[in-house]
């Protein structure tokens, strides 16, 4: 089964339904379907081969559910791009994948063109939006382009092409197919023990991202309505929960700690906060600290789940389970479909309990990073997914992620997990978020340094901190280094950017 065909499974098995909320703007499921039909064709008519790359450059809004259904419809490949990124970075990701068409929005014409003087070269624009002359209008293709049946396309051929966000090196390219996709949705549905069909779902995630796609995908099967938001705003997000009454949220941890923030300041000043219909809150993309989940819960209620995956496994590889008691630090169970195991430095599996790195394999899981063969050799290897991540599985199968190995820092021979760090330093109510990272030091090769955002309004001492961390850690694990900051910096999912740290670390302390 290919994702064009899901979508018409959707409306198979659910029939016509509310699907999408946009501002005052709402779709059925056959409208979006109807849509996509349509510009299927015009790709089509275009010149769209099967196989053929079509680059994404939009914000949250409908029509980008509309052209992944039509580009897969077409037998084409999605290339989704964070409206974020900078022009060179965009042009990049253009030549690297051979777009020839970009479907993008009138706000983000000037960035196209910035992408295009950087080298991008694209043989049709299709704009969202009001569109000049010299660009294909969004809506004029879907009137007149002739509805297309669904081009064959094989579980093995690409659906998608996601790059890496670069965190933690250049980005890269990640392959996934049709079938690692599908097969990823049924791997959640089989995971989550629940009927999501009369769920309202919130949809903030940047469907650029390889989390907002799976959620993204996950609504053929789950039949559930969503209600879409352009990007991440907090007090947007709390008044869409009470107006909309959403069940359901997917976010990262960024999201749900500014959400904790804006709620205090809204009631400060006399609004309104209600969370009261949320029953699910999926966190994922980086790891959620556990004062900060207790508290979160403690505010808003219902459920907090939290997931792992990564990009290269479209995306889910472990969640909470549904009946399934939560145990603190870890990321739940292998989901249904995705086998993990914990191995050494030669790739040698380690007793139950033991660290070491995580490895997943499943049909979810890429064949690859596009053109890249040595970096897919050496992450993809007899069928298993090497993810970096240091982690452990206790005796009842729980998975605990401790670190990814790039994040580890080594301190006078003594391994430190930044982790481990963060979730002490987390316990301080006064901190809203905190990072911790490792930066060069001419005797131990790396010393501690923490990173410390304070809530609004709140003090907090250095030697307070100081004291705090010896009382709950080592003293090799005790920062020597404390920067206070207003924000960290983040990328386009929120998640921590700890590369950009370490740089500004050794930076601030004369070690670049």
């Amino acid at each position: 089964m290919t994702l064009a065909s899901l979508a018409e499974q959707n409306l198979e098995q659910f029939g016509v339904y509310e699907r999408l909320i946009f501002d005052a703007d709402r779709f059925s499921n056959l409208q979006l379907h109807e849509q996509s039909q349509h510009l299927a064709g015009a790709l089509a008519e275009l010149g769209l081969a099967p196989g053929e790359r079509v680059l994404l450059l939009m914000a949250n809004r409908p029509e980008v559910l509309i052209s992944y259904a039509a580009i897969w419809r077409a037998g084409g490949v999605a290339v989704p791009v964070l409206f974020l990124l900078e022009a060179h970075e965009i042009a990049f990701i253009a030549q690297n994948c051979g777009a020839k068409i970009l479907i993008t929005t009138t706000e983000l014409l000037p960035k196209v063109e910035a992408a295009k003087e950087c080298g991008a070269v694209f043989e049709h624009i299709l704009v969202a939006g009001s569109s000049g002359p010299e660009h294909m209008s969004f809506t004029e293709l879907i009137a007149t382009g002739k509805r297309l049946p669904v081009v064959s396309r094989k579980d093995s051929d690409l659906a998608v092409l996601l790059y890496t966000s670069g965190t933690t090196g250049s980005p890269k390219g990640v392959m996934q197919t049709h079938g690692n996709l599908v097969a990823a949705t049924r791997n959640s549905q089989a995971s989550s023990g629940r009927d999501g069909s009369k769920d309202v779902g919130l949809l903030v995630l940047p469907l650029a991202h390889s989390f907002g796609l799976g959620v993204l995908v996950g609504g053929y099967l789950f039949g559930g309505k969503s209600v879409l938001i352009r990007w991440f705003d907090p007090k947007l997000v709390l008044d869409s929960i009470r107006e909309h009454r959403v069940t359901a949220m997917a976010g990262v941890p960024a999201m749900y700690i500014g959400l904790m923030a804006c709620a205090d300041a809204l009631e400060a000043a006399g609004g309104l906060v209600d969370t009261s219909t949320v029953e699910r809150w999926l966190v994922g993309a980086a790891p959620m600290p556990s004062e900060q989940l207790v508290r979160f819960e403690k505010r808003f209620g219902g459920r907090m789940y939290t997931g792992y995956g990564l990009t290269e496994a479209c995306p889910g590889i472990a969640i909470d389970r549904e009946g399934h008691p939560r145990k603190a630090g870890s990321t739940g169970l292998p989901m249904e479909g995705v086998e993990v195991r914990i191995v050494d430095d030669d790739g040698a599996p380690v007793p139950r309990g033991e660290l070491g790195e995580v490895i997943a394999r499943g049909n979810n899981i890429s064949p690859g990073y596009l053109g890249l063969p040595t970096e897919t050799q050496a992450t993809f290897r007899d069928g298993w997914l090497f993810t970096g991540d240091v982690g452990y599985l206790d005796d009842d199968g729980y998975l605990f992620i401790v670190e990814r190995k790039k994040d580890l820092i080594i301190r006078g021979g003594f391994n430190v997990y930044p982790k481990d760090v963060e979730e002490v330093l987390h316990q301080l109510p006064e901190i809203q978020e905190c990072a911790v990272v490792g930066v060069p030091h001419e005797v131990l090769g790396e010393e501690v340094a923490a990173y410390v955002v304070l809530r609004s309004g709140a003090k907090l001492e250095a030697a307070r901190l100081t004291q705090h961390a010896q009382a709950h850690l080592a003293k090799y694990k005790t920062p020597a280094h404390l920067f206070f900051v207003d924000s960290l910096p983040k990328n386009g999912v929120g998640k921590i950017m700890k590369k950009e740290l370490r740089k500004l670390a050794a930076t601030q302390l004369g070690r670049a």
